[in-house]
This record gives structure tokens, C-alpha cells and sequence, in this order.
């Protein structure tokens, strides 16, 4: 931010040395530099023409987007490993016993680089996986596609915060939706 803030006085101060402000009002302005049409005048002037140089006008950056969340300070990396790897071992094994009570052609499970990845042969495949920095289980489905699950310390469940869903209920929902057969995972 510093050194955005530096560039933005060093070249505010070679415009203002070239009478920056009667350039950009004239009526050639809008051939000599057309991106500095009268769109760009209030956005450029927020910049060049405010008294103080740390001024940045949000009116012009409303389109950020959301404030970063520091996922570390709601769940210590030990612990989301602990619960992060005991929920996929455990979907690993009952996804397994399911596979081999059900008759379906193709049906694979793979665990490997902490990835579980679960093939219902032509009716699609599952992956699940840590995501360490956001403190997450990612999930690739091929019925709702990709969601991001949270640990829910309150719930003590894996919870996708768009629409509330949890991961084991989400999950034996739409297996049975695939297959067919219900299937228990919590």
C-alpha cells in the first residue's frame, strides 16, 4: 500500500507540473487521452487534486469485496488435522462398505495425498480433500458440485455456510440420490 501510495504523489506531482487540470477540462482532452473522458474525471481528481496525498476515495473501489477471514484464529491447524482426517478415514471406510454392498459397475475409492476420491463408475465421482490454510474439506460432487465445508464447533459438524448444509447429511443424501441404496455416515 506504501509504495502504491508513493507512486500515486510522484504522479500526481508530473501532472500538477504540466497544468494537469487545464489538460483534462479542455475539450481536447477527450482525443489527446480518451480514457480520461469525462467517466474518468471524478476518479482521476479523487487522486490528483485531494490535499492529502494518503487519500484514496472508496466511492471509486466499492468492488473489493469482502475482508479477508483469518481462518487460523477459528480452529488451531492440530486440531482441524485431527478432525479433518478422522472424518475422511471414516467416510473411507463406510464409502467402502457401502461400495461393496451395492451393485454398481466402476465403483472405486482412493485415498492417497490426502485426497479421497470416490467413483460411482458412469454416475460420477466424488473428491474430497483438506484445504490446511482456509481450515476446510473441500468437496467436488457430481450432483450439488463444488462446496466448502467448515467445522462447526457448536454443531460439531463440517457445515457448508452458504446453505447450511453438513457434509455426512449431504453426503448420504445424495449417494442414495446416485445409487439408489441409503447409506449411513454419521
Amino acid at each position: 500500500m506504501a509504495s502504491s501510495l508513493k507512486l500515486i504523489r510522484r504522479v500526481s506531482r508530473s501532472l500538477n507540473s504540466i497544468n494537469n487540470r487545464r489538460l483534462l477540462s479542455s475539450s481536447s482532452a477527450s482525443r489527446v487521452f480518451p480514457q480520461h473522458s469525462i467517466l474518468y474525471r471524478p476518479f482521476l481528481s479523487s487522486f490528483l487534486y485531494n490535499d492529502n496525498p494518503n487519500h484514496v476515495s472508496n466511492k471509486h473501489f466499492c468492488s473489493q469485496g469482502p475482508a479477508a477471514i483469518d481462518y487460523s484464529a477459528l480452529l488451531q491447524e492440530d486440531e482441524f488435522h485431527k478432525l479433518a482426517d478422522g472424518t475422511i478415514h471414516d467416510l473411507l471406510e463406510k464409502i467402502e462398505e457401502y461400495g461393496d454392498s451395492v451393485d454398481i459397475d466402476g465403483f472405486d475409492i482412493d485415498y492417497g495425498n490426502q485426497v479421497l476420491t470416490v467413483k460411482f463408475g458412469s454416475l460420477g465421482t466424488y473428491v474430497l480433500n483438506k484445504q490446511t490454510p482456509n481450515r476446510q474439506i473441500w468437496m467436488s460432487s457430481p450432483v450439488s458440485g463444488p462446496s466448502r465445508f467448515d467445522w462447526d464447533r457448536h454443531d460439531g459438524a463440517w457445515i457448508y455456510r452458504r446453505t447450511k448444509a453438513r457434509l455426512l447429511e449431504t453426503l448420504e443424501s445424495e449417494i442414495q440420490q446416485l445409487c439408489g441404496d441409503p447409506i449411513k455416515l454419521s
